[in-house]
């Protein structure tokens, strides 16, 4: 039996229809979204293998979401980045970085909603013209970018002399190495970059 701190289980059908076992309901994708901006726990299940889809159906609540008038939230820019980052060597890091990102950011909301209530009469989008907002997101951003450089200081190849190789390897093994060795700073200093000029 399911505790209560357990997350719901929705069960997606063949027909494409979502149950929540919890309510004993059909939802829709639109209550899903309401769901997670209740801070409300599921997973998504195949209805019929038990197969964990909740990826997918969450990707398909962005999709949605997306498509509205008006509701775009990811540029096309940070899209065309995100999609060049798929089969490359730093795919493994970007997961990671996405969500310490908007762990950070979900932290420092709760500032930036004072900041509105402070500002009686202002609307959201005047606030982000105001110096004292859009300076918050700045620092934000830095503090972002310097966290996931943090990160990729771990992932930075030893430099020469500090234990590499030994002389007893093959030349051809060693010159392997060295080329990929070569490849990813190449892809560290090129993310690098991007995160540079992200944060300026």
């Amino acid at each position: 039996m399911p505790t209560k701190d357990d997350p719901v289980v929705i069960k997606k059908y063949a027909n494409r229809r979502l149950y929540n076992t919890g309510t004993s309901t059909y939802v829709t994708l639109e209550d899903l979204a309401e769901m997670v901006k209740r801070g409300e726990e599921f997973t998504v299940q195949d209805a019929k293998t038990g197969e964990d889809i909740t990826h997918p159906v969450l990707t398909q609540i962005i999709f949605e979401l997306e498509n509205k008038e008006g509701q775009n939230m990811l540029p096309v820019s940070f899209l065309r980045q995100l999609i060049s980052f798929y089969g490359d060597q730093m795919q493994m890091i970007v997961p990671s970085f996405l969500e310490q990102s908007m762990i950070a950011f979900a932290k420092e909301q709760e500032r930036f909603r004072e900041q509105m209530k402070s500002s009686f009469g202002q609307t959201p989008m005047d606030m982000m013209k105001m110096p004292s907002t859009i300076k918050a997101f700045e620092e934000q951003t830095r503090r972002n970018v310097e966290m996931f450089q943090n990160a990729m200081r771990m992932f930075t190849p030893f430099p020469a002399g500090s234990g590499g190789a030994s002389a007893a390897e093959p030349k051809k093994e060693k010159s392997d190495k060295d080329k990929d060795l070569q490849e990813l700073k190449e892809q560290i200093a090129a993310m690098q970059k991007k995160l540079d000029s992200i944060g300026e």
